[in-house]
């Protein structure tokens, strides 16, 4: 009963929204998007595709050029940032440095009126949260990055907000201390349910914290998905290639039937492919397989779509061999081996047969990336 009445009731919504700062080019295109209470949804997309803008708006620091933005059913467009209720988590961590950890989380809440009994309460509640605690009496300066980083994290939810947008919070982290980081952000949301609205262009970090993923480019969301979904069943050719790794090759439609259709490759070769995003027989598509679906001389009465490669460059990385191959004009096409051996069978130079079933191969539009 509860999801549906999550369904009906969004705690978010934007509704046909648009952004233009010159009057003339539309920085966020029609936007229509709808965030259930609770859930963590991640904007994600290379620079200038409108996800900052989105959440900026969202935010209050930048007010729509048109449509409506409804949090919890009410119109916020005109409602200034610091009464809209919203916890905000930025990448240089906006701490105060001449506060005091202890300082820096007691502000939102005197801002707020608290009593000081209630305010210490939730300081030392956020503080636990984010394994923190003992740490109240020191100065940003004296805190690693991945700690200050965390009281940011805290300060945003010490008031205790229905919503948090986070804007590219880890940017400024080492890989290992990101990596960490996303783990602790997502049990953090877990374990509070607090609605959470993240922008990223790092779509590692996108798959492993959200409930759903919006892909943004050119101002318009390409696709709204589950991390599985973006990843297993992208619906255009930006989202393939965008999301993880991809081999893509270009052809032209012969035959369409049931679903799938025959591709003639530019090299002549022939394959078949989930007719997923086509624009019919004869039409350019573009294919999008993933390495780690590709097999090398595999045998032929289960793999049936086969090509010839030769094999261009190997590299060791522990549980599996990036290989590197030359496949029907594509010199970049690249196969996961699995590292089952324990050495490398392959050799460079090598001529071998590439395979994948077709339920792994999808045909989509050839426009973003041709």
């Amino acid at each position: 009963m509860a999801e549906a009445e999550q369904a009906s009731d969004p705690f978010v919504i934007f509704k046909d929204v648009q952004k233009s700062y010159d009057g003339e080019t539309l920085v966020v295109k029609n936007l229509n998007l709808e965030i259930s209470k609770g859930e963590f949804v991640t904007m994600l997309g290379p620079s200038g595709s409108g996800k900052t803008t989105t959440l900026m708006m969202l935010a209050g620091f930048e007010t729509a050029t048109h449509g409506d933005i409804l949090l919890d059913g009410n119109p916020i467009n005109n409602v200034p940032p610091h009464k809209r209720g919203i916890g905000m988590v930025f990448q240089n961590y906006a701490l105060f440095p001449h506060m005091t950890v202890e300082e820096n989380l007691s502000f939102p809440l005197e801002v707020r009126r608290m009593t000081k009994a209630e305010t210490r309460k939730r300081v030392e509640k956020a503080l636990a949260m984010v394994e923190l605690s003992g740490f109240g009496k020191r100065m940003p300066a004296q805190l690693s990055g991945g700690q200050q980083q965390r009281v940011a994290v805290a300060r945003a939810l010490v008031f205790e907000p229905d919503l948090v947008l986070m804007d590219e919070p880890l940017g400024a982290l080492d890989k290992q201390l990101r990596e960490q980081m996303q783990y602790e952000i997502k049990h953090i949301h877990e374990n509070l349910g607090v609605t959470v609205v993240y922008v990223t262009h790092d779509q590692s970090e996108a798959l492993t914290m959200s409930d759903r993923i919006a892909v943004f480019n050119d101002g318009i969301i390409q696709q709204l998905s589950t991390p599985d979904d973006l990843y297993e069943r992208p619906e255009n050719s930006f989202v393939a290639q965008f999301i993880g790794e991809n081999n893509k090759l270009n052809g032209k439609v012969k035959n369409v039937s049931n679903g799938s259709c025959r591709v003639e490759l530019t090299s002549g070769d022939m394959v078949d492919a989930l007719a997923v995003n086509i624009p019919g027989t004869d039409g350019r598509t573009t294919l999008s397989i993933r390495p780690e679906r590709v097999e090398i001389n595999p045998p032929v009465e289960e793999v049936p779509n086969q090509l010839d490669g030769r094999i261009e460059e190997l590299i060791y990385l522990g549980d599996h061999v990036r290989t590197r191959l030359s496949v029907a004009g594509n010199s970049e096409f690249i196969v996961k081996v699995p590292n089952k051996a324990g050495h490398v069978l392959l050799k460079e130079g090598e001529q071998a047969k590439v395979g994948w079933r077709t339920e792994d191969c999808r045909a989509l539009d050839p426009v973003a990336i041709n």
